[in-house]
């Protein structure tokens, strides 16, 4: 009996500081593929046209071969897509979430995952994310923005002095998952914060830090799931919490006023189309004791292993991991 459904490309891996994160979401996507019945062909872009033989070797810790960011270009202009209906994007970070890979698959005639170029592009830059959520007004933690050929540290700490005070973050304007970031407790931690994040970017985000609790909301068809707290072990959800097994615990509903959590749901829908986004993201918010809360960014590609944060607000309201990936999918075949 023929298979009447789409061909299915999943890209996984990539060059980012995120390959890692992303072989992780790849590997429980492919399964859900598979679970479901899609023809799948795994491509990583980062390994050029030349691709491993056997699934298991995209998800190993050993790379196949070299990985570069110019590899996207041979792989993409490449016999792999041939025959494809649609790219699963399981990339993460730079040049995956950031509207280069989308660029490329539309120059190629590719449908794919989640939002298009510009939504992707501006939801990956910070600085352009919080204009926007300004403009929209939509509450987001004041900032202010360094490009690495002009620091000047001293001047730095007197525009957090006057600003916001301390503590403060300092994150790289175009990176995922607290990549690079820095709680800056007092004007001494800001030289190593700048140091850190210019390791990632051009420029930096410097920003007021919200305390209190560390909430998050998914969007689905233009529809926003129950909100979901994370309680870390450290003060902020960074890479080792989000990452590293029982560092994190996690609460879907969160316990939350109704009237906040709906505030919530609306805010994050209204950030989500702020800023283009389509098909399904995750918007990130900091909440302190007074139940005001600061939208700190939108994830265009969230992780989407079955146990990320996207798969278990979907669970809340009964939708399966499979299902979560298959409704992705139809949504992107529009």
């Amino acid at each position: 009996m023929k298979n009447n459904k789409p061909k299915i490309a999943l890209l996984l891996g990539g060059s980012s500081s995120e390959r890692e994160v992303s072989k992780s979401s790849g590997f429980s996507i492919y399964k859900a593929l598979t679970t479901l019945g899609y023809e799948t062909v795994l491509i990583d872009p980062a390994y050029g046209k030349d691709q491993p033989g056997e699934a298991d070797a995209f998800f190993s810790e050993k790379d196949f071969t070299k990985v570069s960011t110019r590899n996207y270009l041979e792989a993409v202009n490449s016999s792999l897509f041939d025959g494809i209906d649609l790219a699963f994007l399981g990339l993460h970070g730079k040049w995956g979430e950031d509207g280069t890979i989308q660029s490329l698959l539309e120059v190629r005639g590719i449908k794919y995952t989640g939002s298009n170029v510009m939504a992707s592009s501006v939801a990956m830059d910070k600085t352009m994310s919080k204009i926007i959520f300004q403009h929209f007004n939509i509450s987001t933690p004041k900032w202010f923005v360094v490009e690495k050929k002009n620091i000047d540290p001293d001047k730095i700490k007197k525009l957090i002095d006057e600003k916001f005070g301390y503590p403060c973050v300092i994150k790289p304007n175009d990176e995922g998952s607290t990549v690079g970031l820095t709680v800056c407790e007092n004007p001494e931690d800001v030289a190593e914060g700048l140091k850190e994040s210019f390791k990632f970017s051009e420029r930096t985000l410097v920003e007021e830090f919200i305390e209190g609790r560390e909430l998050t909301v998914a969007v689905l068809d233009k529809e926003a799931l129950p909100v979901l707290e994370i309680k870390p072990k450290h003060d902020l959800y960074d890479y080792e919490c989000k990452y590293t097994k029982g560092m994190s615990e996690y609460f879907v509903p969160a316990d939350i006023p109704d009237s906040t959590a709906k505030k919530l749901q609306e805010e994050s829908l209204k950030a989500f189309e702020a800023l283009g986004c389509s098909v399904y993201g995750r918007l990130d918010f900091r909440m302190n004791s007074k139940n005001e809360f600061y939208c700190l960014e939108a994830n265009t590609l969230p992780g989407m292993t079955s146990t990320s944060l996207v798969p278990k607000m979907a669970k809340a309201v009964g939708i399966s991991f499979e299902e979560l990936i298959n409704r992705i999918i139809k949504l992107s075949l529009l």
